[in-house]
Order: C-alpha cells, then structure tokens, then sequence
C-alpha cells in the first residue's frame, strides 16, 4: 500500500507540486471533475496536459482505453512521466489501469472526487474495465503511487452521487465496523461531517486491503452487497432510462444479501430489519421487474468470486462482522430479490 494523504484544507493540495519530479504529467478528467474540481488543483500542479474522457459507467471500456493510450503516445510520454486520475471510480479505474499498462506500466495518482471513490474504489490498487455486461471484467491490481482524499470535493456532487457512496460507508460498517453503523444509522446526511465519515470508512478499506492484497481471502468481505448489485447495475447499464449509479445498486445487494444473511441463520432478525429499514428509508426502489430476474444468472455466474460455476456471497454474521464464500443456490437468490420487490 502506497501513500494515503487524508487533507481537511485546499492549502494542503500543494503536496501536487512534488509532481514536478516526473518527466510528463497528465491528468485525466471527465466533463464534471473538469469542471467543479480540476480548478481547484490547477494552481497546486506543475507542467501538465488535461486527457478528458466521459462519464459514466457506459464508457469504462477498451474504446476509452485506446483514446487514452493514443493521446500519452501522441504526447511522447515515457515510463517516467505520471498519470493523474481526477474523478470518480470510472476516472480513476480506468485511468489507473490505462498508466499500468502503458509500456508496461508508468506511476500514477489518484485524487478521487466522489465519495465512492474516496472510501473504496481509490484504495488497494483494484483497476479495471467491464467487458462486454462485464464489471471490471478485464484488470490487474496496481497500488498507485499517492492516493490524495480532499473532503472539500464532495460539495460538487449532487445529492444522487452523494448517496451513491455513501452505501459503500454503509458497506464497511455492516462488514467491519459496528460502532461506525450505530452512528451513521442515526445520520442525516445533509449534516453529515465527511471528513469524520470518510476518515473512519476509508480506514476499513485500508486495513482490509492490506492484510490480503490480492483478495485471496479476507478481502473478499469487501465484496458484501456486490454479487447482486453488480448484476442488477449490468444488467441496466444499456437501459437509460432505468439505469442507476453503482451505489444505488450496491443498496439494492446490501438489502438482498442481509436477508440470505438472516435466511441463512447468521444474521438476527432484528438486525436485518434495521439494515432494510434504513435502505430502503435512504435509496429509492431500483426498477427490475420479477421476470427479469432470470436475467441475472448469467451475469452473476461471471463474479470473480465464483469457484466452479457456484455463486459466492459475503453474509453478515452480525452487525460489523461477516464471513465470504457462501455458495448459495438460485432458489435462494430469487427469493432475496423477490423480498426486495416486493416492499
């Protein structure tokens, strides 16, 4: 794990002028983060050439990825220059694993704008592209070199983005931390304190990430909320008018994977009921119909986490603790849904 800097004022944004020590710099933005962020860096950062790609889910893909190599080889960058990947987790993602690529690998920075990205996707060198319906189908782990949390860039984002990641602060409490849940389950977000929140979440993503680096074994608890949710935001990907953010689908799992949890006898009753009571107060109801469901068995047979073509969930033994590799049947897996749809 490389440098984490955690800043609470735009004064400490200066620390981008140590960019100064690479040959190139480029960073790589999308239509918002140049907008609402990159003026915020701009004055902090050396030399450098702007690479904007779109946002959006819909284009982390090879397209995108040649676009960027064209440009660094357009600009005759070498494996001493650096990537600077300012946005959300599609930035970030893909312009990390576009530097690790690029001639077998050039250093690269992550300065996250969203809150996603800030507690989970910029952590622990995951990078990738979805393939096909594939989430980061096609990826490599690659710790960047300097991960750069500015809470200040959260009062660019709309209130939909805002909840988008905040489910994954959600996420790392159910799996990790049980104290952190009795705070935020009270929380109005509107008057949240996300340098506390993002502090304390992103410090479960750390500490996980790196006793299993590889996702081998206990990182594999990260995945809570994922195997379904990721389906279902596959399977609308292509679907704009029922598309949705990962966040939003990620609450869609935490719900389905929390009821297999107490199904499946590891998870109190009490405890399922306040995890779906405060999910299903905070996130609106993702649009699948009951006869669609069929439809994401062939996606969920493609999670990275699968052995022998048997679907793995991360369950909640309680509150703050969970276990991962739980085969669990289809059967099983449409009644989670089904509960979901039907409330």
């Amino acid at each position: 794990m490389n440098e984490i800097c955690l800043i609470q004022n735009s004064g400490e944004l200066q620390i981008l002028e140590q960019l100064s020590e690479f040959s190139k710099v480029a960073v790589i933005v999308d239509e918002n983060s140049l907008k609402h962020c990159y003026p915020q860096i701009k004055e902090h950062l050396p030399k450098h050439y702007c690479i904007q790609i779109k946002s959006g889910e819909e284009h982390k893909n090879l397209n995108t990825c040649i676009e960027i190599w064209q440009k660094l080889t357009e600009l005759k960058f070498d494996r001493k220059s650096a990537v600077v990947n300012l946005g959300g987790g599609v930035v970030g993602d893909m312009g990390g694993f576009c530097a690790a690529t690029y001639k077998r690998g050039m250093k690269f920075w992550q300065i996250p704008t969203t809150i996603l990205a800030q507690v989970d996707a910029s952590i622990g060198g995951k990078l990738g592209i979805d393939f096909e319906t594939y989430k980061n189908h096609i990826g490599l782990f690659q710790n960047p070199e300097k991960v750069i949390l500015y809470p200040g860039f959260v009062s660019t984002l709309p209130e939909r983005e805002i909840k988008s990641g905040y489910a994954e602060v959600i996420k790392h409490a159910l799996i990790n931390d049980s104290k952190e849940w009795e705070i935020i389950s009270k929380l109005n977000i509107h008057e949240a304190d996300w340098f506390e929140i993002i502090k304390q979440s992103y410090a479960v993503k750390k500490h996980v990430v790196e006793k299993d680096p590889k996702e081998l074994g206990i990182r594999k608890l990260l995945n809570f909320g994922h195997t379904i949710g990721h389906a279902v935001e596959s399977y609308l990907i292509e679907d704009s008018k029922r598309k949705i953010l990962h966040g939003e689908a990620v609450a869609m799992g935490i719900v389905c994977e929390a009821y297999l949890s107490y199904k499946k006898s590891t998870l109190s009753n009490d405890s399922f009921q306040e995890i779906n009571n405060y999910i299903q107060k905070l996130y609106p109801k993702v649009s699948l119909s009951k006869n669609e469901i069929s439809q994401l068995y062939p996606i969920m047979l493609q999670d990275k986490k699968n052995e022998n073509e048997k679907i793995s969930f991360i369950l909640l033994k309680e509150i703050g603790q969970a276990s991962y590799n739980n085969y669990l049947n289809w059967d099983e897996i449409v009644e989670s849904i089904e509960f979901y749809l039907d409330q």
